[in-house]
């Protein structure tokens, strides 16, 4: 499988919040999501991607306040600071079958300078 369909662009990640269908998962440590984040995102540290996303539907509710996506899901994304982490959280959701999980390669970084809200 090609990077390209694994990564998505700032705009294409805009478009997808903005329709309010995206589901972005946060892999960044705490303190780097307390100094700021993209809004809508859920925070799931990247060494408790495989924990956290192997949650029955029911508990992920309960834990993250969310409806957990749908294996098919073509609107889940991972992201960190710079893309490394969410490429990482993004071959993890893949491999419990998140067939479609796609990296925001860009990352906070990106987004912030960007003036993304």
């Amino acid at each position: 499988m090609s990077t390209c369909d694994k990564d998505i662009s700032y705009s294409d990640l805009k478009a997808l919040l903005a329709k309010g269908s995206g589901f972005l998962v946060d892999v960044r440590g705490k303190d780097e999501v307390a100094r700021g984040r993209i809004p809508g995102s859920i925070h799931i540290p990247v060494e408790s991607v495989e924990k956290d996303m192997s949650l029955d539907a029911a508990e992920f509710q309960s834990k993250f306040g969310v409806v957990k996506p749908s294996l098919d899901s073509s609107e889940l994304v991972f992201h960190c600071q710079m893309g490394r982490r969410g490429a990482v959280a993004t071959e993890k959701a893949r491999s419990l079958g998140f067939a479609n999980a796609r990296n925001y390669a860009g990352g906070y970084k990106e987004w912030s300078e960007k003036g993304g809200k």
